[in-house]
């Protein structure tokens, strides 16, 4: 079955006149000829006859568009990538000797006219062990072969017999291959690239919340984004009714990553910024000083909009009439009273409780008909629920709440804030939060990202807000215990992946451990797990970053890189823009992507520069082309980003352009480690004292 160890093969004309490599070539012709036959199989579907009526219609035409979509060949992206040959059938008895099986690893599932598969889908469970297989614990394999691909078609191929006592286990050069491989374009998968401890959380269950710690480079994000796709798979129906939001740090992070889930058949998944989550109609345009952000984030602010939320709940002073015909029915203010306070008791939603008051009040009043020999039924009930009395009565006791209004209120009332604040905020907190000029209205306010989160909150308190089976939060680490709970909110009833690091924290509320991230969030049971191993950033680009750790995050394990090229890396005095423009030239020489990464104030004077010399640049997340290379990216939005080759200008502009030194450091690290292949450092101001 399994043919001799044996370096890749790499030369076409060789390949060739290789027979196991033509017939792996035959059989990826076969593969797409089958994949196509499938959708071809799904356009020709007539649903006219099988539909009771326009609505089923439009939406089983919906699945059948969305299943042509998923079932396209993708000239560039290789049907499969791997191939495990089994010494027994997976499930049989291996004490029978049955003969062993063959299975191709790919992206998606293909199987031929009888319906035989050709690809198997990466995610079922046969394909587990071409991640998790190794020499000392081959699992029933006997041979792992790993294909090279250029532009779509395989030119190489890398077998490890792993069940061969005879052969020693060794680095694949595949794999570094596809690790190497320049970045041009938007991120893409690591199906062909897991490695088994990234496995083991990507395989993870859907009931469990799992947040991975990872330093830069250890693939967290892809990480991720491949147990969106799994969970998918293994949970498609209920995840179907649920659904799954991807939420990342900016409208570019998530550009960037967009392209990762549909290339592996999956389209249904939402994107989203917090921002995004948290807009509930209301327009963010202003911005907070670094100490109200910091307050309006903290957790405690929970508690103020719990307060000011019931404080609009007053008990009844005075009884309840309803009228009906010739009879008059009394509710006294007591039993009123006993009412309001149960629902309180109960701690529902305000909103929930004040749909049900009058539905309680008006059950009182049925005791009542019922004792006095009459048989009311619901319709009755539902009457005096709408009696006008009944509904003054509850317009006094537990008036309408709205979250905005009171947000404002809070914010510029300051006697308001004072009562619901007591105890829990002290007085110069409640100043740096009280806003200086005094605002007409809820349009007229000049409402900032913190702002939105706490109408967020209050949303949630007067109606609950509605959960997903599944929420991805990546860069979290700087996100507010505010943030955390309004995430928290779109996952209640379902799980999370936390992704992040903390040593990358950039915001003056930034993470401080997982487990109080986890507790904001409301799985405080989720498990947490550390990447170490750096499969990006090269060896020499992330020893120098990790030179800040100690003074950005003690105690934090440093990644070690398993690259086996250290990487170009070099560190350039520059008397201005012209030597960091050069140092952009030299490394555009190289295949792939470049980025040009700066102090924010730095940059326009940077483009300048680079229209001066001819060079044209993009904004992050626009995608590079053959004609243009380089990304221009301000160091705020440099996180979560990456390019095979990266200038670094002025590190201690970056660093001064935070509000502390820590933050400035974070920032630092982010921008060193931004690099694939080669990373150059320009500076004309000394650099800081922590990267010596």
């Amino acid at each position: 079955m399994s043919t001799p160890a044996h370096d890749p093969v790499t030369d076409p004309h060789a390949a060739a006149a290789t027979d196991p490599l033509s017939r792996e070539r035959a059989h990826l012709a076969g593969s797409r000829a089958a994949l196509r036959a499938m959708r071809e199989d799904v356009e020709s579907l007539d649903i006219r006859d099988v539909t009771a009526n326009w609505v089923n219609a439009e939406v089983l035409a919906r699945q059948i568009e969305e299943r042509i979509k998923a079932l396209a060949d993708l000239s560039d992206t290789p049907l499969f990538f791997g191939r495990l040959d089994y010494l027994h059938a997976p499930g049989a008895d291996q004490a029978e000797g049955a003969d062993g099986e063959r299975f191709y690893i790919g992206r998606r599932h293909v199987h031929d006219h009888d319906g035989d598969p050709m690809v198997i889908d990466w995610r079922a469970p046969v394909s587990q062990p071409f991640y998790r297989a190794s020499k000392k614990d081959p699992l029933d394999v006997s041979l792992r072969r790993r294909f090279g691909y250029t532009r779509g078609d395989i030119t190489a191929y890398e077998d490890e017999h792993l069940s061969d006592p005879g052969e020693a286990a060794r680095t694949s050069k595949l794999l570094q291959q596809e690790i190497e491989r320049p970045r041009v374009g938007p991120m893409r998968d690591i199906v062909a690239t897991i490695q088994p401890e990234q496995d083991e959380i990507v395989r993870s269950g859907l009931g469990g919340t799992v947040c991975v710690q990872g330093g830069p480079g250890t693939g967290k994000t892809a990480v991720g984004l491949h147990r969106v796709a799994y969970l998918l798979y293994a949970h498609r129906e209920r995840l179907a009714r649920t659904g799954t939001l991807v939420i990342g740090p900016n409208r570019s992070f998530l550009h960037y990553i967009e392209q990762v889930l549909p290339a592996l058949g999956e389209l249904t998944v939402q994107q989203a910024t917090v921002d995004d989550l948290v807009a509930n109609g209301v327009e963010v345009r202003g911005t907070d000083p670094a100490p109200a952000a910091v307050v309006k984030g903290d957790a405690r602010m929970a508690e103020v909009l719990r307060r000011a939320v019931y404080a609009h709940v007053t008990m009844p002073s005075e009884p309840v009439v309803v009228v009906r015909g010739s009879r008059r029915w009394r509710v006294p203010a007591y039993e009123l009273e006993s009412i309001v306070q149960e629902l309180l008791d109960r701690g529902i939603r305000y909103g929930a409780a004040r749909e049900a008051l009058p539905q309680r009040i008006a059950h009182v009043v049925l005791v009542q008909m019922e004792r006095s020999g009459e048989a009311p039924d619901d319709r009755v009930q539902d009457a005096v629920a709408r009696n006008a009395a009944v509904k003054a009565a509850v317009k006094q006791v537990w008036p309408p709440v709205d979250p905005a209004k009171l947000v404002l209120r809070l914010l510029t009332d300051a006697d308001f804030l004072a009562v619901h604040a007591a105890g829990v905020l002290d007085e110069d907190e409640q100043k740096t939060i009280l806003w200086a000029k005094p605002v007409r209205s809820v349009k007229a306010a000049r409402w900032s990202a913190a702002d939105a989160v706490l109408i967020d909150e209050a949303t949630d308190l007067v109606q609950r807000t509605h959960s997903l089976g599944h929420v991805v939060l990546d860069e979290a680490q700087d996100l507010s215990p505010m943030q955390y709970r309004a995430v928290g909110r779109r996952c209640t009833t379902g799980s999370a992946t936390v992704l992040g690091d903390l040593a990358q924290g950039t915001t003056p509320w930034a993470t401080r451990s997982w487990d109080e991230a986890l507790a904001h969030l409301g799985k405080s049971d989720g498990v947490i797990e550390e990447l170490t191993a750096g499969f990006r950033v090269p060896t020499d680009v992330i020893g120098y970053a990790s030179r800040l750790l100690p003074h950005i995050a003690p105690g934090l394990a440093p990644v070690a890189s398993v690259r086996e090229n250290p990487g170009f890396f070099a560190v350039r005095p520059a008397a201005g823009a012209a030597e960091t423009v050069a140092a952009c030239e030299e490394l555009l020489r190289n295949e792939g992507s470049t980025g040009l990464i700066a102090a924010d104030a730095r940059v326009p004077a940077l483009a300048d520069a680079l229209t001066a010399a001819g060079i044209g640049y993009l904004a992050p997340g626009e995608e590079t082309t053959a004609e243009t290379r380089l990304t221009l990216v301000p160091a705020s939005l440099a996180k979560g980003l990456e390019y095979d080759y990266v200038v670094l200008d002025e590190p201690q502009a970056v660093v001064d352009g935070e509000p502390d030194e820590r933050t400035g450091l974070r920032r630092l690290y982010v921008a060193l480690t931004r690099a694939v292949s080669g990373l150059i450092v320009t500076h004309a101001s000394p650099l800081p004292s922590q990267l010596a």
